[in-house]
C-alpha cells in the first residue's frame, strides 16, 4: 500500500498542481523510485490510495506494467453540488475503505508513503516481522537525539515491543530516539481495528489501540536511507545528497562528458566559454550562452536557457527555465513560473520588487 492521498501543502509551491509523490527527483517522480524497490524485492501488487491531483499519478503509473508491477488505485472524494472533490479519508481511514471495497488486505501487507526515498532491505524486514509473530510492525532509524523534535518517537521495550509514543518531544523529555519512518507492516487482522466509512490515522489513532490492546506490535531498527521530503527544504537538501552520489540505486541520467559533468542530447554549450563544476547534470536540448557558470551539485532541466553572464549555484532548474543575463540563483529551486530558496521562501516570476530575472524558455 503506497499512500499518496495527501495535499503536500508543507512543500508548496512544488505542489501547486501536482500531487507530491509525483516530485521530481533527478528527473523521475520520488514514488517511481519506491515502485522499483518494491518490485526489486518481489513486491508486485500494490494499491495506491489517490486525492488532490490523483490523475497524475494514475496517467503516470498505469497499470504498472512498466516496472512488473500491478498497480491499483482508491479514489478518495466526494460529490458536492456536482463537484467531485478530493476527500482524503486519513492513512488508517484509506486502507479501511478498501478493505471494505474488495477485501484486498488478505495477507501481510507493507505499508510506504508515497513521499520518501528508501533503500530498506524489505526482505528481511518481512522475515523478521515474521519471526516475532507480529500482528503490526514500524521501521524505525536511530536519530540523533537533538534531531528528535522532528520526528514521531516510538519507545519499544529491549526485544522492540512497542510500548507507546511521543509526537515530537523536546530532547530533555525523549523516552527515546526512535523516529517512526512511516513505514509499517500489517496483518490482515489490524484492519478489523479501523473503524468503517471514518477518517482515521495510523499513527495518532490505530497505533494507540495496538498499545492498548497490548496486542504484538513491534518496532524494527535497521539501518537504511531514508530521505522524506516534508519541507522544501528537505526537496533541495535531498537533490544536492542525490547530485552527490550519496543515495543508494539512484544513478545520474545522460552521459558523463567530463568528470562530474552529464549530458541529455542535442545540447548548445560553448565547452571552452562557460565555467561547469559538477556534479551537474544538463538535460537534453538545454542552451548555454558564453560566460555562463554553472557549480554543483545542480540539475539544469530539459529545455532551459542560461543566458551570457548567468551563474547557477548548487541550483535545481526544472524543465524549460530560462534565467536572465548576469544573474545569480545560488542554492535555489527554479521553475519557469517560480523560485524557492533552501529555507523555503518563494519568489513568482513578475515579482517588481524581485532583483531576480527569470522565466519560461519557451517563450
Amino acid at each position: 500500500m503506497i499512500l499518496a492521498a495527501g495535499q503536500g501543502t508543507r512543500v508548496r509551491p512544488l505542489t501547486k498542481d501536482l500531487p507530491k509523490p509525483m516530485v521530481p527527483i533527478l528527473g523521475k517522480p520520488v514514488m517511481e523510485y519506491l515502485i522499483e524497490h518494491l518490485a526489486r524485492h518481489g513486491v508486485t501488487e500494490i494499491m495506491v490510495n489517490v486525492a488532490y491531483y490523483h490523475q497524475k499519478i494514475e496517467k503516470y503509473f498505469g497499470d504498472g506494467r512498466r516496472w512488473g508491477v500491478q498497480i491499483g488505485y482508491s479514489y478518495e472524494g466526494i460529490r458536492d453540488h456536482g463537484d467531485i472533490l478530493p476527500r482524503p479519508k486519513g492513512s488508517a481511514g484509506g486502507m479501511r475503505r478498501i478493505q471494505d471495497f474488495s477485501g484486498f488486505f488478505d495477507e501481510t501487507t507493507l505499508v510506504l508513503c508515497g513521499d520518501a526515498l528508501i533503500d530498506l532491505d524489505i526482505t528481511a524486514a518481512l522475515a523478521e516481522h515474521h519471526a516475532k509473530g507480529a500482528i503490526a510492525s514500524v521501521v524505525a532509524l536511530d536519530v540523533p537525539l537533538a534531531d528528535v523534535p522532528n520526528y514521531g518517537i516510538v519507545v519499544a521495550a529491549p526485544d522492540g515491543r512497542i510500548q507507546s509514543f511521543q509526537e515530537k518531544p523536546e530532547p530533555a523529555a525523549a523516552k527515546s530516539t526512535l523516529a517512526s519512518t512511516g513505514i509499517y507492516i500489517f496483518e490482515p487482522a489490524v484492519l478489523d481495528l479501523i473503524p468503517p466509512a471514518t477518517i482515521y490515522d495510523i499513527g495518532s489513532q490505530l497505533f494507540p489501540q495496538l498499545v492498548e490492546k497490548n496486542l504484538p506490535f513491534y518496532a524494527q531498527s535497521r539501518p537504511f536511507n531514508w530521505i522524506d521530503i516534508g519541507r522544501v527544504s528537505d526537496y533541495w537538501s535531498v537533490l544536492q545528497r542525490v547530485l552527490r552520489g550519496e543515495v543508494a540505486e539512484i544513478k545520474m541520467p545522460g552521459n558523463q562528458v567530463k568528470p562530474g559533468i552529464w549530458v541529455g542530447l542535442n545540447t548548445a554549450i560553448p565547452w571552452d566559454k562557460v565555467k561547469i563544476e559538477g556534479p551537474v547534470y544538463i538535460g537534453s536540448s538545454v542552451r548555454i550562452e558564453p560566460g555562463a557558470t554553472i557549480t554543483g551539485p545542480a540539475w539544469i532541466g530539459h529545455g532551459s536557457h542560461i543566458r551570457t553572464g548567468a551563474k547557477v549555484v548548487r541550483s535545481i532548474l526544472f524543465e524549460y527555465t530560462r534565467i536572465a543575463a548576469d544573474m545569480r540563483f545560488s542554492e535555489m529551486i527554479v521553475s519557469p513560473e517560480y523560485c524557492v530558496d533552501r529555507h523555503g521562501d518563494t519568489l513568482y516570476r513578475g515579482d517588481d520588487t524581485a532583483q531576480l530575472r527569470w522565466g519560461d524558455a519557451r517563450a
